[in-house]
Parts: C-alpha cells; sequence; structure tokens
C-alpha cells in the first residue's frame, strides 16, 4: 500500500491523472548496494559490471532462487552509451576521447541514450519476476517514479512536491518518466527484460552539477555526430539537467538511498540486506563472481559497436 502522502505525492507528480495505474511494490524484497568508494574489487571499475550483475539477478529472480530485488549502486565515473549512440559515425572516437580523459565507457543493453555515471549519480533498480499476462511497463515506470518521489520527501519534503513527471526537452537521454524539478531534470527511467523477469532502472543525479554532466553528454554528441545535423541524435541543453541536492533535495548517495529504503518499508514492503539473505539462504550474488564476469564479456560482444 502507499501511505497517504505517498498517494499526495503520487497524485502531483503525475498531476492527479496517472496515479491509479501504477504498479504496488511486492511484500518482501532484498536490498543488494554496490556504492562508488566501498571495497568492491577491481571488477567494479568495469562499466559493464554492475549491468551484468542485473542481467544474472534478473535470472535468478526468475527462477525463483531469490526474491524480487531493490539494487541501488553508483559507479566511480563513466558514460553509459544506448546501443543507437554506439552507432553514430565517429562514436568510437568520442569513446576513444572520454577513455582517454580517464571516463570509461561502454553500451548498455536497456533502452535509452547515453547517461553519465559517477559517484554523485545514484542507479535504482526494480528487479522483478513476471507475472501471467500482459506486463504494461508505464505501470512500473510510474511505480518507480513514484518510490524516487517519495525518496526524496523523507529528507526533503518541499523539494520532493515540486517534482514533475514527463519529457525534459533538451535533457540527456529524454523520455515520457523524466523527473524533474522547476523543468530541469534530475532523473530518467529505462527498462529491460527477460523471459522470466524484467527491470525497471532509473538514474538519479543526487549531488555535483547537472550542467557539467549535461556538457560532458554534448561534447560526446557533437564528436560522434561528426557535426551532422541529419543525424537523430539528443540535442542537449546542459541547463536543462540538475541535481537534487542543486533543486533543493538531498545531496548526498547515503540520503538518497536511506531514503528509497525507508519508502519502501513505507509502502509496508519488508526488506532483505544481501548479508542476511546470505545468512538465512546461502545466496551470495558478488561483482566478481564467474556468472558476472560471463555475463559482462556477453554484452560486451553483443553491444559492442
Amino acid at each position: 500500500m502507499v501511505s497517504h502522502e505517498g498517494l499526495g505525492l503520487l497524485s502531483r507528480l503525475f498531476d492527479g491523472q496517472e496515479q491509479r495505474t501504477a504498479s504496488v511494490l511486492p511484500a518482501e524484497m532484498a536490498v543488494f548496494e554496490h556504492f562508488a568508494g566501498e571495497q568492491l574489487g577491481a571488477e567494479a571499475e568495469d562499466m559493464l559490471i554492475p549491468f551484468a550483475y542485473e542481467e544474472t539477478l534478473c535470472r535468478d529472480i526468475g527462477a525463483g532462487a531469490v526474491p524480487p530485488s531493490l539494487h541501488l549502486w553508483s559507479h566511480p565515473g563513466g558514460v553509459a552509451l544506448g546501443l543507437r549512440d554506439s552507432k553514430l559515425p565517429l562514436a568510437a572516437a568520442a569513446m576513444a576521447e572520454l577513455e582517454g580523459a580517464g571516463i570509461r565507457t561502454a553500451v548498455r543493453h536497456s533502452g535509452g541514450a547515453a547517461v553519465p555515471l559517477d559517484a554523485g549519480i545514484v542507479n535504482v533498480s526494480l528487479i522483478l519476476p513476471k507475472a501471467p499476462g500482459k506486463l504494461d511497463f508505464h505501470d512500473d515506470f510510474r511505480l518507480l517514479a513514484s518510490l524516487i518521489a517519495e525518496a526524496a520527501a523523507v529528507s526533503h519534503p518541499q523539494a520532493a512536491a515540486r517534482i514533475r513527471a514527463g519529457e525534459i526537452a533538451g535533457s540527456y537521454c529524454p523520455g515520457d518518466f523524466d523527473l524533474a524539478i522547476g523543468g530541469r531534470k534530475f532523473c530518467g527511467i529505462a527498462q529491460r527484460r527477460q523471459s522470466s523477469a524484467y527491470f525497471v532502472h532509473a538514474f538519479v543525479v543526487v549531488s555535483g552539477s547537472g550542467q557539467e554532466r549535461g556538457e560532458l553528454i554534448r561534447g560526446f554528441y557533437e564528436t560522434a555526430s561528426g557535426g551532422d545535423e541529419s543525424l537523430v541524435y539528443p540535442r542537449v541543453r546542459p541547463e536543462t539537467i540538475a541535481a537534487l541536492g542543486e533543486l533543493g533535495g538531498p545531496d548526498a548517495a547515503a540520503v538518497f538511498a536511506a531514503g528509497i529504503r525507508q519508502a519502501a518499508a513505507s509502502r509496508g514492503v519488508q526488506l532483505t540486506s544481501a548479508a542476511q539473505l546470505r545468512q538465512e539462504t546461502g545466496y551470495d550474488l558478488q561483482y566478481s563472481d564467474h556468472r558476472v564476469l560471463e555475463a559482462a564479456e556477453i554484452l560486451r560482444e553483443r553491444y559492442a559497436r
């Protein structure tokens, strides 16, 4: 169930038109966390490892080996491209330019276009088993959008009350479920499906400069396109991007992550930490797991330009 306060946020988020069709969270969920700066091993530097981890976890959830899950993570610094981005004529040169500046690059398998990843960006994934019948991913987009708004409201209710959903023209990776305050985007949402499970993923710009990140992505497109205005790619205007901290919201990854956990608990979800799950069931999926490393290589081969 959504709390009374949560229903109010949801109504404002979608201007009172969409909340009736939002999905609900499972009653029990496992929580896996991997944040930049923690002792995660050398594998964590690889841009594809978090995505490969979720691919592996998604398969396990589909097989019933682990409960529906929440994955919270960040990467020390990189740019994740969409598949269409990687097909731009000078994409390889643009990626090499970023790598030369110490910014990792990879092509991701979920929908969307290029986004930056760094310690100030919290990635939030809901990984869920597929129920029988038709899957409407818009319902789950609304679910994750509302959860993010409720997470911001835990520490900064006034800022959260101003969050609106809707595409922000000029932002990187624009979409119908962009989340913004005052017309400046801080979050985008994408999804990925497998045969028995799926995940809905959001990147949330929490701290740092949104404009600087926008300039980074705009620079990538300027190089990758070779200046060809006839090509289809996002025309990024950096001023349309902001961090939650710049918009009056939480300005630390740890604060926002705590808000996500509290928002889920407020909906009546029983959360089980990875450590507790390992103790109770023996399930212990790590970034260094051979299945995760193999999945990363498959993604690299499949989505490499």
